[in-house]
């Protein structure tokens, strides 16, 4: 793209402030603006116009299997994921866009290290739990590591330096989510640097489409790979490719199944899977109504209970079917830095928007969703924060009270 190509596509969106700082910039940083502007997706900026908050359906609790029916059929649950994973038919989808700067780090933040007396990272810790299910079944799958313009070169690095945890490296491949422009409550895309558009990475609902968009989707064809678990980076405890988790979705003839544990409590910070008009849907824990989310039965559990930890089961034939089908466009108001009068400003407070789409809401474009319940105190231990609740400090504690040497 040129300057002249550039100046009429901004003109038509009403985003010529990209350009202010034109004439001041090298060549080089010039072609680095013009290439960001070519990439840009303006539809984005629509969500601004809209009425984007959610309405909901009729509600109602979702099916599970509890802890207690899981361990009654783990024998025969865990012999057909053993086969899936033997056979080649599930793979892996790591989720690692983010970086750590709530927890300090400027590094991906699986770098992060949650280590004591040793230094043992996110990143490795998650690639241990690989581990001990690969010695399980004699086999590695394919692990699809997804990361972003901001943490790709240090992610693919810090594999490589590690030699990968021992892990065949044929087995790992990345590829970069897409990334969105930044805008001021006006619906002015801000600049990073004078000669960088700001954009953040556009959430973890585009897990699929950047897989299939990064050439990925001939070799999941070829190796016959029908079912894909997707994680999340943050949780350290995360079980990949749990062959009883694998085998309860198979024999269910779910398109699709999700990890949950109990809330412990109506306000804790997760989403909830339960029924939507009839159909499988994940409810944000601010969507949620209080009068539903503090409702108990009669044992006096929660009535919706059923937490997601972002460990999910997908169907490779059924994303094939929807993955192109138009997810809602959540809106995260954020304090962006971003340039102000050719100055950098950092703001404290928040001033602009973020658009994201998110992987929970293709569970309900699945149409069918196993839940299946875990001990929350064996695969639940989110790093989110640095301290108090879903903390650097709870989740150490939680490896050490499941056998971790930190």
């Amino acid at each position: 793209m040129n300057y002249t190509q550039a100046e009429e596509l901004l003109a038509a969106h009403g985003q010529m402030q990209l350009l202010d700082y034109y004439d001041e910039l090298t060549d080089e940083q010039r072609a680095c603006l013009l290439s960001d502007i070519a990439k840009l997706d303006f539809s984005v900026l629509e969500n601004l116009h809209s009425d984007y908050s959610k309405t909901l359906g009729k509600l109602s609790p979702a099916d599970a299997l509890s802890v207690d029916e899981v361990e009654r059929n783990r024998a025969g649950f865990e012999e057909v994921g053993l086969e899936a994973l033997r056979a080649g038919k599930v793979a892996a989808v790591l989720l690692a866009g983010g970086q750590g700067t709530r927890l300090g780090s400027s590094l991906p933040k699986g770098m992060f290290n949650i280590g004591v007396t040793r230094r043992l990272t996110i990143f490795e810790q998650q690639m241990n739990n690989i581990k001990e299910v690969t010695d399980r079944a004699g086999c590695m799958f394919h692990l699809f590591v997804m990361t972003s313009d901001l943490n790709d070169k240090a992610t693919r690095a810090y594999f490589a330096e590690n030699n990968y945890f021992g892990y065949d490296s044929s087995k790992i491949h990345f590829y970069e989510q897409k990334l969105a422009p930044t805008c001021s409550k006006e619906g002015k895309i801000y600049l990073d640097e004078k000669y960088k558009v700001s954009q953040s990475p556009n959430g973890n609902g585009g897990w699929y489409s950047s897989l299939i968009e990064g050439g990925y989707g001939p070799l999941l064809e070829s190796e016959g790979i029908e079912w894909l678990n997707i994680y999340a980076v943050d949780n350290v405890l995360q079980r990949i490719c749990d062959p009883v988790f694998i085998g309860a979705t198979l024999k269910s003839g779910c398109a699709c199944s999700s990890k949950v544990v109990s809330k412990i409590s109506p306000e804790e910070r997760v989403g909830v899977l339960c029924k939507e008009d009839g159909k499988p849907s994940i409810v944000e824990y601010y969507e949620m109504p209080k009068e539903l989310a503090s409702l108990r039965d009669a044992d006096g559990r929660l009535t919706y209970r059923y937490g997601v930890i972002l460990n999910y089961l997908f169907s490779v034939k059924t994303l094939n079917k929807i993955y192109k089908d138009k997810l809602p466009c959540h809106l995260a108001f954020k304090a962006i830095p971003h340039i102000e009068k050719g100055v950098k400003v950092i703001p404290t407070e928040p001033c602009g928007y973020k658009f994201e789409t998110l992987a929970v809401d293709i569970v309900r474009l699945m149409g069918s969703c196993l839940a299946v319940e875990v001990v929350r105190e064996n695969e639940f231990a989110p790093v989110k924060n640095k301290t108090g609740v879903d903390s650097v400090e709870s989740a150490r504690e939680l490896l050490a009270f499941n056998g971790v040497k930190l």
